[in-house]
Order: structure tokens, then sequence, then C-alpha cells
């Protein structure tokens, strides 16, 4: 093939590459499965999410997010980095990666699946009762997956108020745990 100058030769270049990245894309998508009506998938603005794709990763890149913003104060009806309530912290992370979220911890309750607090993935989002109610009223990212002895990160109105990370086994939140969700 004889090229006639050097802009042909680099659109050519970038045709047959972007023709590669789209070929070996499709060909992961359908060595995965492709995309099937019995899979559970998220629409985040305008893109498709495949949790059993990118579940783990994607877990690993909200918590570390997350991480990053230890020691942020709390903030009632905070939302930013100035400082946080427990459903901002978990609403601004999502909202990092264009996952959208509830922006109050009582609409949690009926998002995202609910899973075995055993099968807890890093990324995925515990919920707790208030301390004064019989509603949810606590929300937190799991950090370190162990089933009942999982770490969560979040923001508290507790003691420390700030972002922590707290273990699940914390009698205080033992006792007020209700559910853990997946919404990767």
């Amino acid at each position: 093939m004889k090229f006639k100058n050097k802009n042909t030769i680099k659109l050519t270049l970038f045709i047959g590459l972007s023709l590669l990245v789209l070929e070996s894309f499709a060909y992961g998508s359908s060595k995965a499965g492709g995309f099937s009506s019995q899979r559970s998938e998220t629409i985040v603005k305008n893109s498709l999410v495949d949790p059993i794709d990118n579940n783990g990763y994607l877990g690993d890149k909200i918590v570390n997010f997350g991480m990053g913003l230890l020691g942020t104060p709390y903030v009632t009806a905070g939302c930013s980095k100035n400082g946080f309530d427990c459903s901002g912290f978990v609403y601004f992370v999502y909202n990092h990666f264009k996952i959208q979220v509830p922006r109050s911890s009582s609409q949690f309750n009926n998002f995202g699946k609910e899973i075995p607090i055993a099968d807890v993935k890093k990324g995925d989002i515990l919920l707790f009762l208030s301390p004064t109610r019989n509603v949810i009223g606590h929300i937190g990212i799991v950090s370190n997956p162990k089933g009942m002895e999982s770490d969560f990160i979040h923001s508290t109105s507790g003691r420390e108020m700030k972002v922590v990370v707290t273990s699940l086994t914390k009698p205080g939140y033992k006792r007020r745990f209700v559910k853990a969700i997946r919404v990767l």
C-alpha cells in the first residue's frame, strides 16, 4: 500500500488501531457471556456497568477514593470535601464514579439488591437503624469484607465526628445493622 503523505498514514493507523480496540472489546464481551437478559446490569448516567466484569475492580476504586477522604469532618447535611453526613459521604463517593445513588440514608432501604452479609464485597453498602428511631438512619461502604466482621468507611456523627473506618463487630453498629446492599 502506498501513501501520499504523513497525514494519510496517521489516519490509517488511527482507524486500524480503533478497529482493533473495538474488536478486542467485542471479543471480551462475548467471552464473558455478552449481554444476556439473565445478568444484572446497572445503568450509570449513560454508561453500562456490568457487575460481573467490574465489581471487584470498581469496588476497590470506590474504597480507595473513600479512604482518601478519611478525617473529613462530619457536617449535618454535608455533601462535599468540606464535610459529610453519612449519606452525603456515600453519595459523594459513588457520584465521583458517575453512579447514581440516593442522597438520603432512608431512601437506601428500597434501593440496590439486598445481599447476605457473608457475601459482601468492597464497595457494597451497609444499612443501619437510626439510634433513636426504627428507620434506616445510617449507611457506610464496605472497605474490608469479612461477613459480620467487615470493616466499613463512613461519616459518623458519633464521638469521632468525621469520616472513619469502623468494624461491624462494634456493638453499637452490630446491634443496629439491618442489611447489606449491592448497587454495582
